[in-house]
């Protein structure tokens, strides 16, 4: 692979400051977000009041602990535009999550937000490797989902050539990288494989291609298939993290020159670690509940927010700013498949509408033929012939498919034979590699 670590003189004068530099106007910033926050969100206002928290009490960064903290929930009940810090008119752009599990999520940028996100999404492809005048072959999807606009105005803002092919029609992208040749590719790593196997069944050998980095996010991966990966492809492989509640794609980017995990972008995101259990504060390095606090965000800014994703926080390596691992799992009960939310309710609130099965369920993930897939197991109600099993079980995919958004296999049992727990149900059995 080929040495693409920037030049020193590329890299913004923040990205190499003091940590004291850094810091002050984390400072800084945080009084205004939340000041802002307060005086535009009534959400925040009650939210800071019934803590006895208000802005001025900000001396230091640690005083962030005094404030409460914003979950997913909070936006669904202020849907769609509760949110909201500037009027409705100053929203240049609205995205949202699917909202299969109800409300969606509703999240809006300014002007000035939208640049922002385009230069932090900038900075983060120039870290992973990708220069002025690359191509770029962007193929995330594009719509309310924030990936594929993300990364096509990080593209374009880095002075890239963008081809937005988006997701899915994978013999049409292998022919694209082809014909066109980019340099960069962006999309989720285990669509990536999903590409190598689209090259070998088509007789291209991948390392051959064009692509010298790959950008992969929206979903969690190991360092085993960033090894695949780079093998198969003879290109980097480099993690960006982000979530559309706190801006989307371009919270976080590794360097290509350590792949040490992901830098944070401090300047614009404060991240904590915490006790997922109690919600105070624990020391960097430590593993916790990562939650962050928007510092430069106009539309929509966002208070100590819990994202469940489970990490620590490192010390700066390739930057100043400080790094958090690599996503070791999650907090809550949410599966990620193949960059898809999925929650085992919305596979209950399925199974509860296919009358010839009854409501014991068990979610089964496995990594085949190199990607995620789902297996539900369930119980038949009463005794059903084996056509009318298949019949039930195509029906419970399909009802899948239709309203969450993801392939499962179905597999119904007898009456019993799905395990059962004392206490909380263990709704999902992980049998995924780990490493």
């Amino acid at each position: 692979m080929l040495d693409l670590t920037p030049d020193r003189s590329s890299l913004e004068p923040i990205e190499i400051a003091s940590r004291d530099e850094i810091t002050a106007l984390q400072l800084q910033r945080l009084k205004w977000s939340l000041n802002h926050a307060y005086s535009n969100v009534p959400y925040y206002k009650a939210s800071f009041d019934a803590a006895g928290a208000h802005p001025d009490d900000i001396k230091s960064l640690s005083d962030l602990a005094k404030f409460p903290f914003t979950v997913k929930q909070d936006l669904r009940d202020n849907y769609p535009f509760g949110m909201f810090a500037v009027p409705r008119e100053q929203v240049a752009r609205i995205h949202a999550s699917s909202g299969t599990t109800g409300k969606p999520t509703v999240v809006g940028y300014t002007q000035k937000d939208v640049d922002t996100w385009a230069t932090v999404v900038a900075r983060s492809m120039r870290a992973s490797g990708t220069k002025p005048g690359d191509m770029v072959h962007v193929a995330y999807g594009y719509g309310l989902f924030t990936g594929g606009l993300g990364a096509h105005y990080g593209a374009e803002k880095l002075g890239c050539t963008v081809v937005p092919v988006s997701g899915g029609m994978t013999a049409r992208q292998i022919t694209l990288i082809n014909d066109f040749k980019p340099t960069t590719i962006m999309v989720t790593p285990s669509y990536a494989l999903s590409l190598l196997d689209a090259c070998r069944e088509q007789g291209i050998d991948p390392r051959e291609t064009s692509l010298q980095v790959g950008i992969f996010g929206a979903e969690p991966w190991t360092n085993a298939m960033r090894e695949e990966i780079e093998q198969a492809f003879d290109m980097h492989a480099v993690d960006i993290y982000g979530l559309s509640e706190v801006m989307g794609p371009g919270v976080a980017n590794e360097c290509v020159e350590t792949k040490d995990g992901p830098t944070i972008w401090e300047d614009h995101f404060y991240p904590e670690i915490i006790n997922p259990e109690t919600g105070e504060p624990v020391s960097d390095g430590e593993i916790g509940e990562l939650v962050f606090t928007s510092l430069t965000k106009e539309a929509f800014p966002i208070i100590r927010y819990r994202t469940r994703d489970l990490s620590r926080l490192l010390p700066g390596t390739a930057r100043s700013m400080r790094r958090m691992e690599k996503i070791t799992g999650r907090s809550d009960d949410m599966i990620i498949l193949r960059g898809v939310n999925v929650f085992p309710t919305q596979i209950e609130e399925q199974l509860m509408k296919v009358e010839a099965l009854a409501p014991h369920f068990q979610i089964e993930l496995t990594k085949g033929n190199r990607m995620d897939e789902m297996t539900v197991h369930v119980e038949a109600a009463g005794d059903l012939s084996d056509d009318a099993q298949v019949g039930a079980a195509h029906d419970l995919a399909k009802r899948i498919k239709d309203v969450v958004g993801v392939t499962a296999q179905i597999n119904v049992r007898g009456a019993g034979e799905v395990a059962r727990s004392e206490g909380k149900a263990v709704r999902v059995v992980d049998n995924r590699p780990k490493t």
